[in-house]
């Protein structure tokens, strides 16, 4: 039973410093002092919520210069949108729901303030039944037959 010394403690293993502790400023000069081989690096846009890299400058779109503006929906289109819904005896808000939008959208094709979706022209082609995209707009929709 001498192994069993009560008064002597053995450690097994000792816990490291911590990730914020050897980044800390006095770790890093300790290390230093100590003559160990450190290797700094700079994190780009570290700390901040920047996912995506924006290539244009928003506030210049927003001012619509002649190099940077989103194109809008023709006023053509937006009467014909309207036309369509009325000879169907719609409104935007029964548009809308019928092709499961926002009735606002509805009201900024017609209006040529929407940026065009080819998506939500389809539906809208769809539901009206008129062409609103290509050089036939506002010609009938012609149903596709069935493969």
């Amino acid at each position: 039973m001498a192994e069993s010394d009560w008064d002597t403690v053995t450690v097994l293993r000792k816990k490291g410093p911590t990730a914020a502790q050897a980044k800390s400023k006095q770790a890093i000069t300790a290390a230093q002092r100590r003559g160990e081989d450190l290797e700094t690096t700079k994190k780009w846009s570290a700390g901040q919520n920047k996912q995506h890299l924006v290539t244009k400058n928003t506030a210049k779109l927003d001012r619509e210069t002649e190099e940077l503006h989103h194109d809008r929906v023709p006023l053509e289109v937006g009467r014909v949108i309207q036309l369509g819904r009325q000879n169907n005896g719609l409104t935007q808000k029964d548009l809308a729901t019928k092709i499961n939008e926002k009735p606002q959208i509805i009201a900024d094709y017609e209006s040529g303030r929407a940026i065009p979706s080819n998506q939500v022209m389809g539906k809208i082609e769809r539901a009206i039944g008129l062409k609103l995209r290509g050089k036939e707009i506002g010609q009938p929709l012609e149903a596709k037959p069935k493969k």
